[in-house]
């Protein structure tokens, strides 16, 4: 046998840059690059190997949290299709790419992890940074990945990585166990030599395989349309992986059933369809929650059924309603007591289709469907321009919303993840084209959304990408403002000065307990709380310092016209606005179960506490 001597690093790099992937005929390279800051723990070892791959580029971050966002936000922008590695130094370096782990994973996305890891060896025990157990000396904080991982390794021997980098793959690539892998690298092990065999480094092309489904559960599903009265298919995530558009705008034109968007799977049909009715859930809209209340047959397509989707199990409240699901994870397929189709969405869909011929819902429902979406498509307009023409005072986030919807092309891209942008957004943000509309929402993590954007770009630099956050959550991640200066990456930031934490403030006084702890105050001296005078932030001057290009926009024509600039502006660009927090998006006849004090001595508590019980009794199990 054939074989090349090198290290761990260098062989671990080779192998990354020879694995491509392959659906319907066409192949991706997998890896983009590798993201990450050096420390003690992988500058010799993955440091040098990438310094002799020039061709496989290094993106070096502020952070390696925000490095596995933007792995993570690049994944999610090709489909998984593609994605980054991301390096850590032992210790810190590695803890902080837990929280992008879990992000990852929940997310279903593929991104793989390498953590530099303590001494193999252990005789200069304890290492800088280590982790000492008086139980074990085979723990360190890189099994913290273990529960937030799809897949695990520490590689304590060079010749593991012959077993160990084809099982990576193999999770990475699968259409439903795709999430965070981590392959744990001791220090002194990724230095370590080896005579690999050449066929490791030899191109992979590994198939993303489209599921059929089995003919037994196909005909269930067929025929439990068929029986339905008001039929209603939730959209997830999953339709727009599988890259099931087209089938799902076929399918619905073909039966007339309305389309309900989870916030994964917002945007796989464009907002002016026919059978679109908008968000559903806690965040969903007036029509697709009034359908999911009568519904009598979910068809769930690539969900997996969040209390955000399901409005805590409240959204569903017809006494016959059954279920169909149709996902590539027979662990999400068989929830709600479902009829499971294990398959491929774009198949399915294709199947269904045909199977139906020219079954339609009844033109009663049908009518029914075209009026709630007439109504809701007005309430939209009403909201994204609740002042009318006046362009002159403080706009409310809605407007803020219609703005950026103005500015944005038919291909551009919106990303956001955290507060209250994702709710209005989910209502309102009117999406054109598939990935249009990119949240994050599995983890809905704060910090995701600068560095998640830049791996939105990445993945096509033809798209402008626009992203929408609050102070709070930019105030966790500014940083990654230095990389796109850096790499030349060049995203839009519409960054709303809400003056502290403005979503879980409401959600506080909605609990009955006056938004504590969620504004930016000084502490009184006197009372020793935090309600002092209002805490102000130079967010401008602050993202200027970074290497940003800045604006500050006053009132909603100051918005247009600095959306305007940042379009035909060369770099990553700043907006900086602040809002009328007197105008909110109301809620639609939704509900979120946060449990609030069963005992308090605020009167405010326990009237909210009386309202939570009323609420919880419509949640129902489905089995």
């Amino acid at each position: 046998m054939k074989t090349r001597r090198m290290t761990v690093a260098q062989a671990l790099i080779e192998f990354l840059k020879q694995q491509y992937v392959e659906r319907d005929c066409r192949e991706h390279a997998f890896f983009g690059g590798v993201l990450g800051i050096f420390g003690h723990g992988n500058v010799a070892g993955i440091g040098e190997a990438l310094q002799q791959n020039p061709d496989f580029p290094y993106i070096l971050m502020r952070n390696e949290q925000a490095g596995v966002h933007l792995a993570a936000g690049f994944a999610k922008a090709t489909n998984r299709l593609r994605t980054f590695a991301c390096t850590s130094s032992i210790g810190p370096g590695a803890t902080n790419m837990i929280t992008g782990a879990a992000l990852a994973t929940i997310n279903r996305l593929p991104v793989l992890l390498l953590p530099g890891d303590i001494f193999a060896r252990r005789n200069v025990a304890p290492v800088l940074q280590q982790l000492e157990s008086t139980t074990t000396q085979d723990t360190g904080v890189n099994d913290c990945f273990k529960p937030v991982s799809r897949y695990w390794d520490r590689i304590y021997r060079p010749e593991q990585l012959i077993t160990s980098l084809p099982e990576a793959m193999r999770v990475l690539t699968s259409p439903s166990d795709s999430g965070a892998v981590t392959l744990a690298l001791p220090q002194d092990v990724q230095t370590e030599a080896y005579d690999y065999p050449k066929d490791l480094f030899r191109r992979r092309v590994w198939l993303i395989r489209r599921g059929e489904p089995d003919r037994v559960s196909l005909q269930r599903a067929v025929e439990a349309v068929r029986r339905a009265q008001r039929p209603l298919i939730v959209c997830g995530g999953g339709v727009l992986m599988s890259e099931a558009s087209g089938a799902l705008e076929d399918f619905a034109a073909g039966t007339g059933i309305p389309v309900a968007e989870t916030q994964a799977g917002k945007g796989a049909l464009r907002w002016d369809h026919p059978q679109v009715v908008g968000a559903i859930g806690a965040t969903g809209s007036l029509a697709a929650n009034r359908l999911a209340r009568e519904a009598d047959l979910v068809i769930g397509i690539g969900t997996r059924y969040s209390d955000f989707t399901t409005a805590s199990m409240t959204a569903f409240q017809n006494p016959i309603v059954k279920f169909v699901n149709v996902n590539t994870a027979e662990f999400d397929a068989y929830k709600v007591g479902a009829i499971p189709v294990v398959a491929d969405a774009r198949v399915t869909l294709e199947r269904m289709g045909a199977a139906l011929g020219a079954h339609k819902v009844s033109s009663a429902y049908a009518a029914e469907i075209a009026e709630l979406k007439a109504s809701w498509d007005a309430e939209v307009d009403r909201l994204l321009n609740p002042g009318g023409p006046n362009s002159d005072v403080k706009p409310a986030q809605s407007e803020v919303i219609g703005a950026i919807w103005e500015a944005a092309g038919e291909r551009d891209v919106l990303v956001s993840a955290a507060g209250s942008h994702p709710g209005d957004l989910h209502k309102l943000w009117r999406t054109r084209t598939p990935n249009g509309y990119h949240m994050e929402y599995g983890y809905s993590c704060m910090g995701y959304e600068i560095p998640g954007a830049m791996g939105a770009k990445l993945a096509d630099p033809t798209r402008e990408v626009f992203v929408f956050l609050g102070d709070g959550t930019y105030l966790m991640a500014p940083s990654e403002i230095v990389t796109a200066v850096q790499e030349g990456i060049k995203i839009v930031i519409v960054l709303v000065d809400n003056g502290g934490f403005a979503s879980i403030g409401s959600l506080s006084r909605s609990l009955g307990q006056g938004g504590f702890g969620t504004r930016y105050r000084t502490r009184d001296t006197q009372r020793g709380k935090l309600d002092g005078c209002e805490l102000k932030v130079d967010y401008a001057a602050n993202a200027k310092s970074l290497g940003a290009h800045t604006i500050k926009a006053e009132t909603l024509g100051d918005l247009k016209k600095a959306l305007e600039e940042a379009k035909a502006a060369d770099r990553i660009t700043v907006i900086v606005v602040e809002t009328d927090s007197s105008q909110s998006v109301p809620a639609y006849e939704s509900w979120w179960d946060v449990a609030v004090a069963e005992v308090s001595e605020l009167e405010s508590v326990r009237g909210a506490r009386a309202k939570y019980e009323e609420a919880r009794k419509k949640e129902r199990h489905f089995l």
